[in-house]
């Protein structure tokens, strides 16, 4: 078991892990806090660390490794070529996926990439159930265009769906008698739909995917960085997959796709990636990708630490006791903050909590970036860094127009077994606050705006001077509490 239900009645999560090694926080005073956000742009992704009390920005390459992690690092072979170290990987890769061959690659993008140049054409349709920030701007880049297949129920922000990521097959059906299947490089599924709230999608859509797509020869890929949270949701959600073995659900999976890519800084707990697949064809066709852009073949532009606590980490992500621990902890806070009247998106996803900034400032126009504003409040309101997933991630189309994002969010992520619950307690506390003060949050606008990935490193300015009514509010409240 790994939650607890207390005399009180009360249940909570319980951490299935000890800590024996720390790191020491900080937690600024909030006039420092605003000196920070100042300097940082209003983009949290510019506030430096040491400014930062909770970073939830992303669970991207800083979950906590394990001990066996740690201690595999130890083992690493530093060979340019022919390393031990890959073969393991490979190995642990196979048994997994059940896949011959793997192509390395230093994170998730890269794979991305690789994908892109061996695949995307101008004028082609790339399709996906819903985009990711860095695979669209490659696939825009080479002159291709996203379509998105979604069902209509997964752009809901409040349901009770438990797989809002599933695929519009029907929708596919249509699009292959418009444009022709030649015209479609590859089907991308993300296992957990990053932009739209960590939302799974079932084994048995991903069936009827795979069945389309063999019926009109299209090739199947699996986004699968965020795959230890989809595998979760299918045991507890999906009736089929109750009694399965975590194991036995990623190969019916893998089994699904031609190929699969992940990012390791989310699925194997380490700093790295790679493209498996079972077609030779498909691994010779992207294979000189590799040392072009990544390393040789058995590194790929990966440390060889890394790579050893990698295969740790995919062996742990098999053990349901380790990937609930994300989820059962985003349940909490999703949870506690939605019976406090914070606007959630629901069911809780995988990755963190999805706060609905549409609803939180309903009073700050989507043009005016509400949910930068509002990652930039909650950081001023209490140290918290949490990401923008709403209109500011999204780029300007050719002759540049806006397109407003499906939602406005705010991710506050939970990377594994980072944080503890006070912790989790205290971004609870605070969001709370600033939701009963929330008129006093106003809107942003653009300073430097960059035209590629503007949300990394774009910087804006408050519209009006709310920033300094928020810490006056802040003061009054809290006296010199931090």
């Amino acid at each position: 078991m790994t939650k607890v239900s207390y005399y009180s009645g009360e249940t909570f999560p319980l951490e299935m892990h000890k800590v024996r090694i720390i790191q020491k926080l900080t937690l600024l005073p909030i006039e420092e806090r605003l000196r920070a956000v100042e300097e940082a742009g209003y983009n949290t992704f510019l506030l430096e660390n040491k400014d930062v009390f909770l970073d939830m920005l992303t669970d991207s390459g800083v979950n906590a490794m394990s001990d066996r992690q740690q201690a595999a690092m130890l083992l690493a072979d530093d060979a340019y070529a022919g390393s031990a170290t890959f073969t393991r990987l490979h190995a642990k890769l196979t048994e997994i996926f059940g896949k011959r061959y793997f192509l390395p690659a230093h994170q998730g993008r890269a794979a991305e990439h690789i994908l892109c140049k061996a695949y995307i054409t101008p004028g082609c349709t790339a399709v996906t159930n819903y985009h990711f920030t860095t695979w669209k701007a490659h696939v825009t880049e080479l002159g291709g265009r996203v379509v998105e297949l979604i069902r209509p129920e997964g752009l809901l922000v409040n349901s009770d769906n438990p797989f809002k990521g599933n695929f519009d097959v029907p929708r596919f059906e249509a699009l292959v008698e418009e444009i022709g299947a030649d015209k479609i490089p590859y089907v991308r599924m993300e296992a957990g739909t990053n932009l739209i709230g960590g939302q799974p999608f079932s084994l048995a859509n991903l069936r009827e995917v795979s069945q389309a797509c063999r019926k009109h020869g299209v090739k199947l890929v699996m986004d699968a960085s965020l795959l230890a949270d989809n595998l979760h949701f299918i045991k507890t959600r999906e009736a089929e997959c109750a009694d399965w073995e975590i194991a036995d659900i990623a190969r019916a999976m893998s089994d699904e796709c031609d190929i699969v890519y992940f990012s390791a800084r989310k699925l194997g707990f380490g700093r790295g990636g790679g493209i498996i697949t079972d077609d030779e064809g498909v691994y010779k066709q992207l294979r000189g990708f590799v040392p072009m852009y990544e390393g040789f073949l058995t590194y790929g532009g990966m440390s060889v630490r890394e790579m050893e606590a990698i295969t740790v980490g995919l062996d742990e992500t098999m053990d349901e006791d380790m990937i609930n621990q994300g989820p059962q902890f985003i349940s909490y806070l999703v949870k506690t903050l939605d019976e406090a009247g914070v606007p959630m998106v629901t069911p809780p996803g995988g990755l963190g909590a999805h706060v609905d900034a549409s609803r939180f400032l309903d009073h700050v126009p989507q043009t005016q970036y509400p949910s930068a504003a509002l990652a930039s409040a909650v950081y001023l309101a209490s140290g918290v860094r949490g990401m923008e997933r709403g209109t500011m991630s999204e780029q300007r189309e050719p002759d540049g127009t806006e397109p407003l994002a499906d939602m406005e969010l705010v991710r506050l992520a939970v990377p594994r077994r980072v944080f503890t619950l006070s912790q989790i307690n205290y971004a609870i506390d605070r969001v709370r606050w600033l939701y009963d003060n929330r008129r006093l949050v106003g809107g942003l606008r653009w300073v430097e705006e960059p035209a590629i990935l503007r949300f990394f490193y774009g910087r804006l300015e408050p519209i009006g001077d709310w920033q300094h009514e928020l810490v006056a509010k802040f003061r009054q409240d809290f006296g010199q509490s931090l």
